[in-house]
């Protein structure tokens, strides 16, 4: 088993496509589709379902997708370990986010480290906390910026970033806001609530919020973006549970802490691998967090 056809597999698995593949490969779809049929035959199993218009994983291609995505990973680091040896930080930088993520600029933290290493290629992915963890823990990813939804693991170790309390947010002619009362859990129970898809962080917060009060809620409207439920919470269509920070982004609603719940309900995190695993890219990212040298005078690497 050699390296490229690993690299073959996981284009096709990502694609879909051999002839997607090939042209993001630059190889031909003659030579790809050999490369695939030698690995195949190696592991005497096949590895794609293929049809007409797309191709898919079989149970032993997903089986596979897994430990050859963490092999070229593994690979990828080395060679950038290697450059970091000799002073040099190169090669690709893959970052995961949530939104609006607390305790870090994320797109200021880039932009400085960009201007420090600009011979590493960076590439950002958004999505939810469980699906970020997963990414890191597969390789995918080399860290993320997520919340905390896992102590540490042998294959994910979680940095603490920053920690807020929960707050109601309402129009300004909502009964809540004319009250002008912090509310507990159960004093907003029946109400119509704007919130995200479930795995996103700030939901999943509030979602542990309300459970632990024992108290039930229904979310009528879930939207992807921030603002998106600043819109529909500015329209009085109903109100969002969201952590501290949220209250500054929309300065015409009314911001409430949520009572009976815990000081510290929402917790952001850096995710990475395993030290050992941890790329030189994801280490001087973090550098550059730790310290706070994210101003335009950080000096470009030599």
């Amino acid at each position: 088993m050699e390296l490229r056809h690993l690299q073959h597999f996981v284009a096709v698995a990502e694609d879909q496509h051999f002839t997607r593949a090939a042209e993001r490969l630059m190889v031909s779809q003659s030579g790809l589709s050999a490369s695939i049929r030698a690995l195949e035959r190696e592991l005497r199993a096949p590895l794609f379902v293929r049809t007409t218009r797309r191709v898919t994983l079989t149970e032993a291609g997903r089986a596979l997708l897994a430990e050859a995505e963490r092999i070229l990973a593994q690979v990828r680091a080395a060679h950038e370990a290697v450059a970091a040896v000799q002073g040099v930080v190169r090669g690709t930088l893959s970052v995961g986010t949530e939104q609006c993520i607390a305790g870090v600029d994320v797109a200021g933290l880039l932009a400085a480290f960009r201007r420090r290493h600009p011979d590493v290629e960076i590439r950002l992915r958004q999505t939810g906390s469980g699906a970020l963890g997963e990414e890191v823990a597969a390789g995918r990813l080399d860290l993320a910026f997520a919340y905390r939804t896992q102590a540490d693991t042998d294959q994910l170790r979680c940095v603490p970033l920053a920690g807020e309390p929960m707050y109601v947010l309402c129009h300004p002619g909502h009964p809540l806001a004319r009250g002008a009362v912090a509310p507990a859990p159960a004093d907003v129970a029946g109400e119509v609530f704007v919130d995200f898809h479930p795995d996103w962080g700030p939901r999943r917060a509030t979602d542990a919020a309300f459970a632990a009060a024992d108290v039930r809620r229904t979310v009528a409207l879930e939207v992807n973006d921030v603002h998106s439920l600043l819109d529909l919470v500015g329209e009085n269509l109903g109100i969002a549970v969201v952590p501290r920070h949220f209250r500054h982004k929309r300065k015409t609603l009314t911001a409430l802490p949520l009572k009976g719940t815990a000081e510290v309900v929402y917790e952001t995190v850096a995710l990475l691998p395993p030290a050992r695993s941890t790329s030189p890219a994801a280490r001087a990212l973090m550098t550059l967090l730790e310290t706070g040298e994210t101003g335009p005078d950080v000096p470009r690497q030599g």
